[in-house]
């Protein structure tokens, strides 16, 4: 099975080195196809799926899921529909169709999607793909610290964000996949989206009223089951951040390294330069996870909805 996805680089970062002392490491999944890291576990699914035999795909995601489900049913030859909540911007949409995909919008918030998908897929005799809570998933995900452990750079964290939960199950995976299970995780969340540092406190799965943050691809109410069931065999440290420390740090990664990433990438980097992360760690590879989402337009106006200004933004 030929994998859709491509093996990213790894780089230091010298300004980010620079703010915690440690020596930071940048996976750049923000140059995958799609422009995000989903294209490796939403391939890999797909790909499985139609060597099953599935004919057609139906998803529920108005971000980079959805993009990465349409990508691959254009690579695999079978026809995609998409269904997306009423919060998706026409760029996406947009994107969408580019790639081929009927798109079909529903619903103010993912979960509304979601049942309307499960619906065309049954009707259509359609595999769904789920953006995030399926261990074709997950296995997919893997292969980033599969390749992180084959530069011969072992960290001693790696920082990552978490939404639904399929990044994290596949990333912990992979950390136990290659003999690292000792390796902790930090996870990073906005404010108003961060229904997993939230399940972590309570032990329990807790289900946000609505998603209020900026960083809409961080927009699960309820992370997956699986996510949560990990920190019982594995050291992860659940932190949040704002969203405006998030845009900042798209700001000043912009700047940095030249490249566009969301806010929702924005909440692992701002681990990094708000000095969050503990300063026990001296090797830490930070999952720059992107975003299709984004123009330098939309960092704009994500930077004047949280009050920003450029001068605000130290270098």
């Amino acid at each position: 099975m030929t994998a859709l996805h491509v093996s990213t680089p790894l780089i230091e970062s010298v300004p980010l080195g620079s703010i915690t002392g440690a020596r930071v490491y940048l996976k750049l999944d923000c140059v995958q196809p799609t422009g995000s890291f989903k294209i490796r576990g939403i391939g890999n699914a797909c790909s499985l799926a139609c060597s099953d035999g599935s004919k057609a795909l139906v998803a529920s995601s108005g971000g980079n899921a959805g993009l990465a489900v349409a990508y691959a049913g254009r690579r695999l030859g079978v026809p995609v529909t998409i269904v997306v909540p009423d919060s998706t911007s026409q760029l996406m949409q947009n994107r969408l169709r580019t790639e081929g995909a009927e798109v079909r919008q529903h619903g103010v918030a993912w979960d509304e999607s979601h049942a309307l998908a499960l619906e065309i897929a049954a009707k259509e005799k359609a595999t769904y793909i789920h953006p995030f809570d399926d261990p074709r998933i997950w296995a997919g995900h893997a292969s980033i610290i599969h390749e992180v452990n084959q530069s011969g750079i072992v960290p001693d964290l790696i920082v990552t964000v978490v939404g639904g939960g399929g990044l994290l199950c596949g990333v912990l995976q992979g950390l136990h996949e290659v003999g690292w299970s000792n390796v902790p995780v930090m996870t990073m969340e906005t404010e108003g989206a961060e229904s997993f540092a939230l399940s972590v406190r309570a032990g329990k799965l807790v289900t946000l009223k609505s998603i209020t943050s900026i960083a809409t691809s961080l927009g699960a109410k309820t992370v997956s089951t699986a996510a949560l069931d990990w920190i019982r065999k594995h050291e992860v440290i659940a932190d949040t951040t704002t969203d405006r420390s998030a845009v900042a740090a798209v700001m000043r990664f912009a700047d940095d390294h030249r490249l566009l990433v969301e806010p929702a990438c924005g909440a692992a980097l701002a681990a990094i330069y708000e000095k969050t992360v503990p300063p026990r760690y001296k090797k830490i590879v930070v999952i720059v996870c992107g975003g299709a989402g984004v123009t330098p337009g939309l960092i704009d106006q994500w930077r004047r909805c949280v009050g920003l200004s450029g001068e605000e933004v130290p270098s």
